[in-house]
């Protein structure tokens, strides 16, 4: 555990050192990751651009796991019935909760501080969601009698955020793409103390749009200036946040390079392709991720996404398109 008190207190004086060396335990420790490097037959003289990066498909073929334990969790992708779901086979739950707490706690302060309600419907539907794990732990580290979870009931829902509004209450409404716009469109109402944070996915309830279309529909109907979002997936113990714009910033132990669509070996720390993400946090599973998201990494490391590689399959967790 010595080298996760270091991930989580990482500074950027000691950053490259510290995946210098997750990236020689996982190395040695990740038999199949091991393999990959193996294959793949580059050496990495650079530790940012040359590290080989595991394409993010393996997690629905191989159990991706740093030593050898049983899990004390699996994560598991949403998907369709022919589509095969990821699974993250997570060694201690208490990595993935220091992982998203410390994050919250960058971006938005103590979880005490807000009214927590997940408005995810689709998710709760179904077992093995990370992002229901991390709204539950937020609901419950709230402490609000309001904070909950809602499925489909948006009367409720309205008539809770009226009066938690006239009262003053700062209110995190973290809601999945369709239900956001299923409800913007039965109840609009002028939100002031409320922050609406979405975490992408239609999941085939809805016709895509582009993200810039669905934050104008949100903040026509709720009267705010901007719509928050979060990034985030099964293969990830770690989230990045926007606050509007579509531009993600990340916690200290993560990092998002791009690859070129040409040349998936040719990796760069900034520019347009698609995103590759470090997450010191997947010590015990894989940190070096090759994703299938199509995005702009900005020079001070902030990222955006425009969408997915055509031939990747759509979860249900999929960012729109642009």
């Amino acid at each position: 555990m010595e080298l996760i008190n270091k991930i989580f207190s990482i500074t950027p004086a000691y950053k490259l050192e510290i995946i210098q060396d997750v990236f020689e335990f996982q190395l040695k420790s990740n038999k199949i990751y091991g393999e990959w490097f193996k294959l793949v037959g580059k050496q990495a003289q650079h530790l940012l651009t040359d590290i080989p990066f595991l394409p993010i498909s393996f997690f629905k073929t191989h159990a991706i796991t740093t030593t050898t334990f049983e899990p004390e969790v699996i994560f598991e992708s949403s998907g369709t019935t022919t589509t095969i779901n990821s699974k993250h086979l997570v060694k201690y739950r208490q990595v993935y909760e220091t992982s998203f707490l410390s994050t919250f706690y960058q971006f938005y302060g103590e979880p005490q501080n807000w009214c927590v309600i997940g408005l995810l419907p689709a998710y709760l539907e179904r077992k093995h969601s990370s992002l229901v794990d991390m709204v539950n732990r937020l609901i419950q580290k709230s402490g609000h009698p309001d904070s909950g979870f809602y499925l489909y009931e948006y009367p409720q829902l309205y008539s809770t955020l009226q009066r938690l509004e006239a009262s003053g209450q700062p209110v995190l409404l973290i809601g999945v793409t369709f239900a956001l716009l299923d409800f913007a469109e039965q109840f609009s109402l002028p939100l002031k103390h409320t922050i609406i944070m979405e975490t992408g996915g239609m999941k085939g309830r809805r016709n895509e749009i582009t993200r810039e279309a669905l934050h104008q529909q949100l903040k026509t109907a709720f009267g705010v200036n901007a719509i928050h979002a979060e990034y985030g997936m099964t293969e990830l113990l770690s989230q990045a946040y926007s606050s509007g714009n579509g531009r993600f910033y990340c916690p200290p132990w993560m990092q998002v390079l791009v690859r070129s669509e040409d040349d998936p070996f040719e990796v760069r720390t900034s520019g347009e392709g698609i995103l590759n993400i470090i997450d010191l946090a997947n010590l015990y599973s894989c940190s070096f991720i090759a994703t299938d998201d199509v995005g702009k990494v900005y020079t001070d490391g902030s990222f955006e996404v425009n969408g997915r590689l055509d031939n990747s399959d759509i979860r249900g967790c999929s960012l729109l398109v642009t």
